[in-house]
C-alpha cells in the first residue's frame, strides 16, 4: 500500500523537493498551499515521478480550510500517514519596523499554521492509534538572529508547542508520533518573495544548502519518528551548541554581523511579497523549489547523511576508538622499549 503523505508549503521551496522524494517513492502526496501555479507544477511533478497527487488550494493561518483539505486528503487517499507543517512566510526588518498586522500574519502562518495543521492530522491519527507528524523547523528556533523576529518567534513557538504535544501523548500511551527536522539556511524562492524592509537583496545567513538537503532530512525524520528531533546540517547543530554554551557571546557576535551577513550585494526585489497573497497568484508562474543562490549552496551534508546512516556513525566512532587505543598501545610499548 502506498503512504498517504500531506505536505503544507508545497508549491515550493523544502515542501517542494519533499514531494518530489515521496512521488518518487509512489506516495499519494497531498499538495496544500496558497499559490495554484506552483501546486499544479508540483502535482505533474509526482505524477512524472510515479505518485499520485491531490492539489489542495489553502491558507494554513485558516483552520478551516486546513480541516477541509484534510478531508480531501482522505476521501480521496484514505487515511493520513504522514503529515508535514512546513508553510511559512516572514517579513525581514528590525521590530519596530513590522507593523502589528504583519507581525500578527507572520505568527498565524508560520507558527498557527503548524497547530492548525496538527490538529486535522491528530483528529485523524489519534482514533486510529497511527501515524506521523513531521515539524519542519529551523535552527533560529533555537537561536534567533536580528532582523527575523516574527519567524524566529514562530518557530521558538513551534518548539515548545511540539515538546508539550508529544509529553501528552507519551502520556496516553499513543502510537501516533511526533517530530521535528531543524533546518539550516536552505537556497529557497522565499527570499526573493518575502516582504523586507532590507536596503539589499536578503539572503540565508551562510553557509547556505539545496532544499534537496532539507527534503532528505524531513523524509528520514518521518521514518524515523522516534526521535524528538533531527539537526540537518552542521551548521544547524554548530548553532545549537554555540547559543548554549556562550549566548552572550553569541548575542555579541550577531549583533556585529548578522545585518550584514543576511543580505547581498544586489538591490532588493521590485516589491512583491507573499505575505497575504501568493506570489505566482499575480504572475501566474511557478517558481520550483530552488531560489536564486544555486551558486553558493551545497547539494550535500555529510552531517546531515550520517544522520540517516547511525550504523556508519557507530562503526565511526569505533573505529575511532580502536585507533586511539592502538596508538596508545604503540606509545606505551615505545615508552617501554
Amino acid at each position: 500500500m502506498p503512504q498517504t503523505v500531506v505536505i503544507t508549503g508545497a508549491s515550493a521551496g523544502i515542501g517542494r523537493a519533499t514531494a518530489r522524494l515521496y512521488g518518487r517513492r509512489g506516495a499519494n502526496v497531498v499538495l496544500i498551499a496558497r499559490g495554484q501555479a506552483g501546486l499544479d507544477a508540483a502535482a505533474q511533478e509526482i505524477e512524472e515521478l510515479g505518485g499520485k497527487p491531490l492539489v489542495q488550494t489553502a491558507d494554513t493561518a485558516d483552520p478551516q480550510q486546513v480541516e477541509v483539505a484534510a478531508t480531501a486528503a482522505e476521501q480521496a487517499f484514505g487515511p493520513i500517514d504522514v503529515w508535514i507543517n512546513c508553510a511559512f512566510t516572514s517579513v525581514f526588518a528590525p521590530f519596530d519596523e513590522i507593523t502589528a498586522e504583519e507581525y500578527e500574519r507572520v505568527t498565524k502562518v508560520t507558527y498557527l499554521g503548524f497547530v492548525n495543521g496538527t490538529r486535522s492530522a491528530l483528529k485523524r491519527m489519534l482514533p486510529r492509534d497511527r501515524g506521523t507528524i513531521v515539524q519542519v523547523g529551523s535552527a533560529l528556533g533555537e537561536r534567533a538572529i536580528p532582523l527575523q523576529s516574527a519567524y524566529c518567534g514562530a518557530k521558538h513557538a513551534i518548539n515548545g508547542f511540539t515538546s508539550s504535544l508529544r509529553t501528552e501523548l507519551l502520556h496516553r500511551g499513543s502510537n501516533v508520533r511526533v517530530t521535528i527536522a531543524q533546518m539550516p539556511a536552505v537556497n529557497t524562492p522565499q527570499f526573493s518573495w518575502v516582504r523586507s524592509r532590507l536596503p539589499k537583496h536578503p539572503q540565508p545567513v551562510p553557509p547556505i544548502y539545496q532544499p534537496e538537503v532539507a527534503a532528505r532530512g524531513v523524509v528520514h525524520a518521518a521514518d524515523h519518528p522516534g526521535r524528538k528531533q533531527y539537526y540537518i546540517g552542521a551548521t544547524t547543530l554548530a548553532t545549537v551548541w554555540a547559543n548554549r554554551l556562550a549566548p552572550a557571546l553569541l548575542d555579541r557576535y550577531l549583533a556585529r554581523t548578522g545585518f550584514d551577513s543576511q543580505q547581498t550585494d544586489q538591490w532588493p526585489p521590485s516589491g512583491r511579497s507573499n505575505l497575504y497573497e501568493p506570489v505566482d497568484r499575480e504572475e501566474g508562474s511557478d517558481h520550483g523549489a530552488h531560489g536564486v543562490f544555486d551558486d553558493s549552496a551545497h547539494s550535500r551534508s555529510f552531517e546531515a547523511a550520517l544522520a540517516r546512516h547511525p550504523v556508519l556513525v557507530a562503526s565511526g566512532v569505533a573505529l575511532g576508538a580502536a585507533a586511539a587505543a592502538g596508538a596508545a598501545v604503540r606509545r606505551g610499548l615505545a615508552n617501554g622499549s
